[in-house]
């Protein structure tokens, strides 16, 4: 009796619907080279420069990142293909992430939704985490009321940190309990590193109407960067340190509690997805004689 001819195909673990490839590292770099500008250029512009004022800048940041946003995701259609299946994953996954940031918002910065853009970024791979990242934070300031000129910061930042999880390194060996302290090390980390990110932001902005000479944490426009980054460093620790580590310890203990089976569900659906499947027809023999080929075969090309 002949074997069912998919009986035995490989399906690998490591399998992910949107994959690294060159176009798709271009429009990374590029949007996240645009982003570092917009965000830290009044660091270093001139005390009478109109760039020191974020309020009048964000909206042409904001015009600027959806178009390169648009052109991540047209880049990884080109290297890889985003098929329905991986799609329909992201939208699902961006879902449950804006549902889970209100469940915290105004509360010591206990935001859930950081530690599945941790394990999604994981299991799913950077190009797919910078994707669903940014398009989570837009889903979720459209469903909390949350759309300002702060929005292209987030959506950027939220992008880089879900995209940090997926460039984590992936031994063999790394698996289990150890994975879960290497990703719940990473979100505590990388949740200062986003409130930082953020905190840059609203720093410009609320110190730009305030005299900098009274207000030792305050953005002095036109000041050396050193000194800016120390009057930045008190501005942190006075008003968003408390809020950043809510936000850190909080991704800490999900991502040690329910970790493990959100880390196993997500890599099953993957797995069952089969993203990268790809249908060969065999059967040489009986095309050489003429004849139709009798089976078909479903291979899959690793990463």
């Amino acid at each position: 009796m002949r074997d069912h001819p998919l009986k035995d195909s490989p399906v690998p673990r490591t399998a992910r619907p949107v994959r690294l490839g060159p176009r798709s590292v271009a429009a990374l770099v590029l949007v996240s080279f645009v982003g570092l500008v917009g965000i830290c250029w009044p660091l270093f512009a001139d005390a009478d420069s109109a760039v020191t004022d974020h309020a009048a800048d964000a909206p042409w940041l904001f015009a600027l990142i959806l178009p390169l946003l648009i052109a991540v995701v047209v880049a990884t259609i080109a290297d890889c293909g985003l098929d329905a299946k991986a799609v329909a994953m992201l939208g699902v996954l961006a879902a449950v992430g804006a549902a889970l940031r209100p469940i915290g918002a105004g509360t010591a910065g206990l935001e859930p939704m950081f530690f599945l853009m941790v394990l999604s970024g994981r299991v799913l791979g950077p190009g797919f985490g910078f994707i669903l990242g940014a398009v989570t934070m837009f889903a979720s300031a459209l469903l909390t009321g949350g759309v300002g000129p702060w929005m292209p910061t987030q959506m950027l930042a939220m992008g880089w940190f879900a995209m940090g999880a997926g460039l984590l390194p992936a031994p063999a060996g790394l698996r289990g309990r150890r994975e879960l302290l290497v990703l719940s090390a990473y979100g505590f980390l990388a949740a200062f590193a986003y409130g930082t990110v953020t905190n840059l932001y609203g720093w410009v902005t609320v110190g730009s109407g305030q005299n900098p000479d009274a207000c030792g944490i305050c953005f002095a426009p036109g000041a050396p960067t050193a000194e800016n980054l120390v009057r930045f460093l008190a501005y942190v620790l006075a008003t968003s340190l408390g809020w950043d580590l809510g936000r850190a310890l909080l991704t800490v203990v999900l991502t040690l509690t329910v970790g493990g089976p959100l880390l196993r569900a997500l890599r099953r659906a993957t797995r069952r997805a089969n993203f990268e499947a790809q249908v060969t027809f065999e059967g040489t023999e009986r095309a050489s004689r003429g004849e139709a080929p009798h089976r078909t075969q479903v291979t899959y090309e690793p990463e």
